[in-house]
């Protein structure tokens, strides 16, 4: 390897856009620090005094660059010790010329990731297949626990569908814990890693529990069957715990990993990052597809013990498939907790609240002098007008405490602007939880429904109850390819929107086919009922519901992968994605909340709507109140949507994003 040579240079640059000003620095700061002045938000003045040393093979990169651009004078053509020189630059290399990326993404090395070797398509066929390897673990576990626990753990169909519903919610709910460590501690590739090990283990312990007959109660041929013992319970219920923590770890950071492949400067590289998130919803599916189908026929024809054990194996080979990209990835540092910024903003902004400070120009607030931000790898924000209250956190009252490092006292506008992203897509994280609640009777009432029809293929085949769910994947798997190079390049001709719709618009669609869905599954329910001999009614008979609600998933679930990794900061890629996966969480605890009001109100499993036996329950009544929640919610959404503006400026209807937002003065 060659030694290090030295180099001096002093650079000048103008640039015209202050936006452009951090790609540059980006550029040069692999190798020196530089000092920056701000003269307005149109014109930006970048000095560097380069004193490198470094390995000749950068420097001929640098040397690539200016011969490639007419930007650049040929004379950056270096020899050793060169005498100093100057240039001036009017405009900016573009972003998607360079070699290296401009988000501070790094190597496996640790040094500034080279789009050359690192990211893009090179390095995210790997996590979409080990995503396909996880997802098939978690739905062969999830379309089969019903089942399993109604069979071999004696529970009644009520409270089974209680208990999964229950396990599916904490397992979403827990990616927000899953998001503080990748964001605060381990980055998020480690934390995939380290809670796939835990996810692994209690697949292990679900299997045991499943092959062991000590560890459940014996076989029932006869009503009222003997409950499991505690010590049999507790063991099922950890497995099934460590399975929702590995979720809760798992979940947030794949999709933003996979994100972080792409270099969200480069125009060429963001398209690449929407057609991302469509086939990483893709490969979601293909692993449900194969969890329901394979598998759960699997465990029918050889029981739980193999119906459980494939997944474990499945499990640790996705692990296995992730590590094998290790070298091909381009790694986000931790960047200490989102959360605890989010409190001192909060604390910082009352307390001067109530010592009488109040609001002032953006000019006044307080930033740190420095090209990066003060939070650790994080870009800079541009202060925006929305929610002012926040900022009095940032209002500099003295000179002594403008330059104070203690953020329980003053804030940096960044650490404002972050929080106010952070409270921005509330409304609509709120607006679209209740399709999570119709997405929960997938894997309870609509199986529970499967169960009691005709499920004949053939004259001999039979269709697994749990794998009836496969209508609604095979139509993502159908919709996804056609939607992305069929539907998106046809709208992006009409509106000019590089996807095509906004992601606000796509949810909104999704949510609007949830209505149909809904209603679909209350009149084939109303007419199974109401037969003379529902055994009899083909099980085709819930293709619509399903085929509907998975409609309505590809619109919302990509839709929200793209709008609420885009809102995110730099310092919150995780917690971000891990607030739409929560959705799923809380949709199912209300799913259950709903169930449960519905029992007591209508007169619990003997004489209600929702009993155990399920030709003797009205569930087509509880149908139709979910489609009057989803209608409601429509309507609240669009209202919310419409007046939705974006860390930038966008709206929901816009087709770029707004950049003309405040600009604060670090002079």
């Amino acid at each position: 390897m060659q030694s290090p040579i030295s180099y001096v240079l002093t650079v000048k640059l103008e640039v015209n856009s202050l936006s452009k000003l951090h790609e540059w620095s980006l550029w040069f700061k692999t190798w020196t620090k530089c000092e920056t002045k701000t003269k307005s938000r149109d014109q930006a003045q970048l000095e560097l005094k380069l004193e490198v040393q470094t390995h000749p093979n950068i420097m001929d990169t640098i040397s690539e660059r200016s011969e490639k651009s007419s930007y650049i004078e040929p004379s950056i053509v270096m020899d050793h010790i060169k005498k100093q020189q100057s240039y001036k630059v009017e405009e900016p290399i573009p972003i998607s010329t360079m070699t290296l990326v401009s988000n501070g993404c790094v190597d496996y090395r640790g040094r500034i990731a080279d789009k050359r070797k690192t990211g893009g398509w090179r390095a995210s066929p790997f996590i979409i297949v080990n995503e396909v390897a996880e997802r098939l673990a978690f739905f062969a576990v999830a379309v089969s626990m019903v089942l399993y626990l109604a069979r071999e753990m004696h529970q009644s169909l009520p409270n089974a569908v209680t208990h999964v519903t229950d396990w599916i919610g904490a397992a979403y709910v827990l990616t927000l814990v899953g998001a503080f460590i990748a964001d605060a501690y381990l980055g998020r590739f480690l934390t995939i890693i380290v809670f796939s090990f835990i996810y692994f283990g209690g697949m292990v312990m679900l299997t045991i529990s499943a092959k062991m007959d000590s560890l459940r109660p014996p076989l029932c041929l006869k009503r009222p069957c003997p409950p499991a013992s505690d010590g049999q319970t507790a063991f099922l219920y950890t497995a099934l715990a460590l399975i929702a923590v590995g979720t809760g770890g798992i979940k947030p950071c794949v999709s933003s990993f996979g994100a972080d492949q792409f270099d969200e400067e480069d125009e060429r590289e963001v398209v690449k990052k929407y057609a991302f998130f469509n086939w990483f919803f893709f490969a979601i599916n293909m692993g449900a597809l194969l969890g329901i189908t394979l598998l759960v026929y699997v465990q029918q024809e050889k029981g739980f013990a193999w119906g459980f054990g494939i997944p474990t194996i499945a499990m640790f080979t996705s692990i296995l498939i992730l590590l094998a990209g290790f070298s091909s990835y381009r790694y986000k540092k931790p960047m200490g907790s989102a959360f605890t910024r989010f409190v001192q903003v909060m604390v910082v902004s009352v307390k001067n609240h109530l010592r009488g400070v109040g609001v002032v120009s953006g000019s006044q607030l307080y930033e740190v002098s420095t090209q990066e931000s003060d939070i650790f790898g994080a870009r800079k924000l541009f202060h925006t007008p929305q929610y002012r209250f926040l900022d009095k956190a940032a209002v500099i009252e003295d000179h002594e405490s403008s330059i104070t490092r203690n953020r329980w006292k003053l804030c940096t506008v960044t650490q404002v602007e972050e929080f106010k992203c952070f409270i921005r897509v509330l409304p609509i994280w709120a607006t679209t939880i209740a399709l999570s609640i119709s997405f929960a009777q997938i894997s309870t009432f609509f199986l529970s429904q499967a169960a009691t029809m005709d499920r004949k293929l053939g004259s001999n085949f039979v269709i697994p109850s749990g794998s009836v769910p496969v209508f609604s994947a095979i139509n993502a798997l159908i919709l996804v390819p056609i939607y992305e190079k069929l539907i998106v390049p046809f709208l992006r001709s009409k509106t000019g929107h590089r996807r095509g719709i906004t992601s606000l618009q796509r949810m909104g669609v999704g949510l609007f086919i949830s209505i149909f869905a809904m209603a679909s599954a209350a009149v084939v329910e109303h007419k199974r009922r109401t037969h003379s001999n529902p055994t009899t009614l083909s099980v085709f008979w819930l293709f619509p519901q399903f085929f509907l609600m998975g409609s309505a998933e590809v619109f919302t679930y990509v839709g929200q992968l793209e709008f609420f990794y885009d809102e995110a900061t730099d310092g919150t890629r995780s917690l971000s994605s891990a607030m739409f996966l929560s959705e799923i969480g809380i949709g199912s605890w209300l799913s259950t909340a709903i169930v449960k009001i519905v029992q007591r109100a209508t007169g619990d499993e003997e004489k209600g709507w929702l009993r155990n036996d399920l030709n003797a329950s009205k569930l087509d009544y509880f149908f139709w109140i979910l489609m009057a929640i989803n209608g409601v919610n429509l309507v609240v959404y669009m209202w919310v949507a419409r007046r939705y503006k974006g860390r930038d400026g966008a709206s929901a209807i816009g087709s770029v994003r707004d950049e003309s937002t405040t600009v604060v003065d670090q002079s």
